[in-house]
């Protein structure tokens, strides 16, 4: 190594002065003789001619100073989304709910003039450009260390098929059943057990249709045929346009006399899934996660009390989704061995694709422009949150008096949201 160094000293000093082609003999004869890589050898003799000068200990490690060429500089890129437009983005990615990058940026626009208007953000125009400005991936890395606070776990659900009227609702076919116009919905419920099947527990009715993505939910004390019913009349009315179809699971809440009665009255075609197929039911299975879980969690709801609060908060939860949360639609999928590639269209409120179908007339737009016109986002999210921690409380109440509960079968806890 001794005899290495003083040969690449003394090279060196030949080596800097030398022209560009005595360079490369050179170099040649010290690669051959050293053996070292070729460009690690023009380094060391480029550095050669370093002259210690002394050692200091800094931290416990020997520090070597050498006098010699100063090391470059990083130059440093200029902050372009400072600490301003990463508080703005937080706060509009907080009110719309934790909405994935690819869905808030197609809404950033109407977002923040929404907010503007009702003065519940207060943004320089530098900062309102470049949140218009902002791509999918820099929202992403901007909100990654906010990320992990806000998770929710998963469920189960628990139907019993009805049997007695199988053969006169017939299963879904292409045949009577167009996805192409609103009104076709996917129908099912949520149990609130929070993880004892036993008893009567709460059942959330969720609705929704295939083409906008509208979204209408209803809470019930059981999954009594009366009760549910009640709730598909509820949910009915809600609706901005005709229900033109449902579908639903082979539970005995849905398939019983009572519906059938009702789906003939109204002309709706009524069709069911098959048994045991879960992805016919894909729409409604996929926002009974990400509505009605996510809203109100998976504790044990089973009195009447929590019931009503249920049924108030979905009254905000149905206008703040379909008003205010866009949604993306499949358009296609292509699959190559193992990996599938899936192409979506731009995320849209339900809201907004209604007012893009030429299916629903003029006259139900402009009263969804004039309920939307009124509607303050942020105002919406704060008192869903009061519900959402209304239902807790009156949870951690019924645990306290073991109303219901015995010692040894608590619910499991959950933090809404």
């Amino acid at each position: 190594m001794k005899q290495k160094k003083a040969i690449t000293a003394e090279v060196g000093a030949r080596y800097i002065k030398a022209a560009k082609k005595e360079k490369v003999k050179i170099l040649d004869e010290f690669c051959a003789t050293t053996k070292y890589n070729r460009t690690y050898s023009a380094r060391i003799l480029r550095n050669s001619l370093g002259r210690t000068i002394g050692y200091s200990r800094i931290g416990g490690r020997k520090v070597k100073y050498v006098i010699g060429k100063a090391k470059k500089t990083k130059r440093k890129r200029n902050k372009i989304y400072t600490y301003d437009v990463f508080l703005a983005l937080r706060k509009i990615w907080a009110i719309f709910d934790f909405i994935c990058s690819k869905r808030l940026r197609p809404f950033m626009a109407e977002a923040i003039k929404k907010l503007t208007k009702h003065k519940e953000i207060s943004i320089s125009p530098e900062v309102r450009q470049k949140l218009l400005k902002i791509s999918a991936s820099t929202i992403d890395r901007l909100l990654k260390p906010e990320k992990d606070k806000y998770r929710l776990g998963k469920g189960r659900k628990g139907t019993k098929p009805g049997s007695l009227l199988k053969k006169a609702i017939p299963i879904r076919t292409f045949a009577d059943w167009n996805e192409k116009k609103p009104g076709f919905i996917e129908a099912d419920l949520v149990g609130h057990d929070g993880g004892i099947a036993s008893g009567d527990f709460a059942q959330s009715l969720n609705f929704v249709d295939i083409l906008t993505g509208w979204d209408q939910s209803a809470a019930c004390i059981n999954k009594a045929q009366i009760h549910v019913f009640e709730a598909i009349k509820t949910i009915s009315d809600r609706f901005p346009f005709a229900i033109a179809g449902i579908d639903s699971d082979n539970g005995s809440e849905f398939i019983n006399a009572h519906m059938l009665r009702y789906c003939i009255q109204n002309k709706i075609t009524f069709t069911r899934s098959r048994a045991y197929k879960k992805n016919d039911s894909c729409f409604v299975e996929q926002k009974n996660y990400s509505i009605v879980r996510r809203a109100v969690g998976y504790l044990r709801y089973d009195t009447q009390e929590e019931v009503d609060t249920l049924n108030e908060l979905y009254k905000h939860l149905g206008q703040y989704t379909n008003y205010f949360m866009p949604v993306t639609k499949l358009i296609f999928k292509t699959r190559k061995g193992s990996s599938v590639s899936k192409k979506y269209d731009e995320a849209k409120t339900p809201y907004r694709r209604v007012l893009e179908c030429p299916d629903i007339d003029d006259e139900k737009k402009k009263k969804l422009k004039l309920v939307y016109d009124k509607l303050n986002p942020a105002d919406l999210k704060r008192k869903i949150s009061a519900l959402q921690n209304k239902l807790l409380k009156l949870n951690t109440l019924k645990q306290k008096i073991g109303k219901d509960l015995s010692a040894d079968e608590k619910p499991y806890e959950y933090i809404l949201k």
